[in-house]
């Protein structure tokens, strides 16, 4: 099921599908590694849900809220 980067839960694993943006969102979220094909998992979620932070590529990252709107995955099925 596709849903949005930052509506996965705690825990919750995905496949990266699409990065949407306009050419610096996009851009910079590609320069970050968050490529279609990559496997994501939502680490921390902040109480307003900003920013979220990401285990992807065997690295933790950490995004605004606005970015990871742009940032469409594949729930991968428990």
């Amino acid at each position: 099921m596709e849903k949005l980067l930052k509506d996965l839960k705690i825990g919750e694993e995905g496949i990266v599908k699409r990065v949407g943006g306009d050419g610096a969102v996009r851009r910079r979220l590609f320069d970050m590694g968050v490529t279609p094909g990559a496997p994501v998992k939502m680490r921390k979620l902040a109480p307003l849900g900003d920013p979220v932070e990401v285990t992807l590529r065997g690295y933790e990252l950490t995004l605004r809220k606005n970015e990871a709107e742009w940032v469409f995955v594949d729930t991968v099925s428990e």
